[in-house]
């Protein structure tokens, strides 16, 4: 490592066992190291950037108290877990993090050991870590497991009912709610922090179980069942404390909130607490961005703020002007327009209004904007109750966290046909974030569901037209999927037209070879068209625009002229467009070939998207193979 001098400890470790020869007092300046080694790091090589400096000193005491990797550490978010990356034998390859072939920028068990689980959607942490606690429990293993729980995570669903299952289920699970401002708002002062040493210490313990059975003794309380011990120490402490919380609700001991930036102090702490038997969780109070300040001020801009100067915390953004908008701003602005036109409009978002750019409306008219924090099937169920009662919600999830929302479209939104949009922002091959991120499945999983159309623009004018389309009476539960990056077009903001729900359209003529494309990747499919001509083969091109109805008058032409079809789409290659023509031609018939290019059966690594592309034969000289 070229800092050794600067990185004067971290440089020495190689895994968590070194850290652990460490002495207590030499954990702040690991610390310091650590985040300081993020920074000139990320400042290049761009990620997630504010959560982990926020989770530098928790990620320390982690590794030094517990005998990782045969304890486990189930992290919620892997934005969370760079520092804990750094301190599990990938410090040096730490640059090549997000990077094709290099470390993943989430928790992968297939990277490290040390990645007890995966952590690239919210609050799947208490759910995966019970289990583990469990499975060691029935195993006889004296094996301990702390869930790392935080950066909004605990206002998804999945979450409680972990929480739930933890409170009736026999288990030593500790979870860690890492609090860096989200909605559970506890006071910290010097009263709280006295009762944190004091019901942390072994002291306390002692006196409280005392106390407890000097009540039984005397009939005071009685052996009634499980968990009674612990109703007990919550009531006793909720009246030292004048305070209740939901998490002693669930008979989970609670201890907190405590300073999540003072590493001596949370090592002191997790040794207390770690051997406690049944459930617990340690809320700790953390800045995100922690020790970078222009982080610390702007925590949305600098959750992943691409490439900056580490000295000054000027961010290097190369953009031109005149450059083609983000998908997500054309609908950001777009949605802004139609709102103005129509009150019936609203939005809705779990946890992303500056991701998918609803932050538009969201500034302009907040009485009409609702942000219900990382809680997909809340979204699209709360967007179904907007919808019954004759608003028209737009709720804008990305695609891959749209999957944890698939029983809330079928049985809120398409069984009751209401009408709705649903806006699949990061549709297709996402890059750097990878496979948790990749919004691969929609096409295929959206395809089958009735009462529900099924949508995709080839441009930015048509993901305004087809919002516009959207929001026409009767036309139900209205998904539309667009990519992740910039458009196509300088000039998109042009006068909206309807988009006749269940035709497509054809761009090119051809002689013998058909492309039927879906969405953006049409495009790419043009470019690969081009060339052909270039040799002679004349191909014709036909963007379907709608997936789900699809347009039967346009197959039944390209069955009758064209010999050979090829279909595009940025999408499973299962049960997508490809699927879709295949079974029309079957139905009806016709026997083409057909050659289908899409995202094969495997789940694909992280890297940019043209690298990604060539990878899964999506690019433009590999359609071209299939033409030629």
């Amino acid at each position: 490592m070229a800092e050794v001098a600067e990185f004067k400890l971290l440089s020495t470790i190689d895994s968590p066992a070194d850290l652990r020869q460490l002495k207590p007092e030499q954990l702040e300046q690991v610390s310091r190291e650590l985040r300081q080694y993020m920074i000139e790091v990320l400042a290049e090589n761009p990620g997630h950037f504010g959560s982990s400096l926020g989770t530098v000193e928790l990620t320390v005491a982690l590794h030094y108290v517990f005998k990782t990797p045969y304890d486990r550490i189930v992290w919620d978010v892997g934005h969370q877990a760079y520092g804990h990356k750094i301190l599990t034998g990938r410090r040096d390859r730490f640059r090549t993090l997000r990077k094709f072939g290099g470390i993943s920028g989430f928790p992968n068990p297939r990277e490290s050991e040390y990645d007890a689980f995966v952590a690239g959607h919210a609050s799947n942490s208490i759910s995966a870590a019970l289990g583990m606690a469990i499975a060691s429990r029935l195993k006889n293993e004296n094996r301990q497991v702390v869930a790392v729980i935080g950066d909004g995570s605990m206002t998804g669903g999945l979450a409680f009912e972990g929480l739930n299952n933890t409170s009736s289920a026999p288990n030593d699970l500790l979870i860690i709610l890492n609090d860096n401002n989200m909605a559970i708002d506890l006071p910290v002062g010097g009263l709280s922090q006295s009762l944190v040493k004091i019901t942390t210490s072994q002291t306390y313990n002692t006196i409280r179980f005392k106390i407890y059975n000097f009540l039984r003794k005397r009939g005071v309380i009685r052996e009634s069942g499980k968990g009674l011990i612990l109703r007990f120490n919550n009531s006793l402490k909720a009246l030292l404390t004048r305070q209740h919380n939901v998490f002693e609700g669930f008979n989970i001991r609670y201890f907190g909130p405590i300073d999540g930036h003072n590493v001596k102090g949370l090592v002191k702490v997790l040794e207390d607490i770690k051997n406690m038997r049944g459930p617990k969780l340690l809320h700790i109070r953390t800045t995100k961005g922690k020790g970078f300040e222009p982080a610390e001020n702007d925590a949305i801009l600098w959750h992943s703020p691409g490439k900056f100067n580490p000295e000054t915390g000027e961010r290097i953004v190369v953009r031109s002007k005149d450059e083609p908008q983000l998908y997500q701003d054309v609908f950001g602005h777009t949605l802004v327009e139609l709102a103005k036109q129509d009150d019936r409009i609203v939005g809705i978002t779990p946890a992303m209004p500056t991701g998918c750019s609803m932050s538009f409306l969201m500034k302009e008219m907040p009485h009409r904007t609702f942000d219900v924090g990382i809680a997909e099937g809340h979204a699209v169920t709360f967007s179904a109750g907007l919808a019954k009662e004759g608003l028209f919600p737009f709720c804008n999830i990305y695609s891959s966290f749209m999957q944890r929302a698939f029983d809330n479209i079928i049985h809120d939104a398409a069984l009751q046909n209401l009408d709705m949009a649903l806006c699949l922002d990061r549709a297709g091959l996402v890059g750097e974030d990878g496979a948790t991120h990749h919004g691969a499945f929609d096409l295929a999983y959206l395809r089958c569901i009735p009462n529900i159309t099924v949508a995709s623009p080839l441009n930015e004018i048509d993901l305004r037209n087809l919002m516009y389309t959207a929001t026409q009476k009767g036309n139900g539960v209205f998904a539309i999927r667009y990519p992740r990056g910039k458009g196509e077009l300088s000039n998109w903001e042009l006068p909206f037209e309807l988009l006749p729900v269940g035709k497509g359209r054809k761009l090119k003529d051809g002689n013998k070879v058909a492309v039927l494309s879906i969405g953006p990747i049409g495009n790419i499919a043009r470019e690969a068209i081009k060339k052909a001509g270039t040799t002679g083969i004349d191909v014709a091109h036909y963007d379907m625009i709608y997936l789900k109805p699809m347009d039967a008058d346009l197959l039944h032409e390209v069955a009758k002229n064209y010999r050979r079809i090829v279909t595009v789409e940025n999408g499973t290659i299962h049960g997508g467009l490809g699927s879709a023509v295949m079974e029309f031609m079957n139905d009806n018939g016709y026997k083409p070939e057909i050659r289908r290019i899409g995202i094969p059966d495997r789940f694909v690594p992280h890297g940019t998207i043209p690298e990604l592309y060539r990878l899964c034969g999506m690019d433009a000289d590999s359609i071209l193979k299939e033409l030629v």
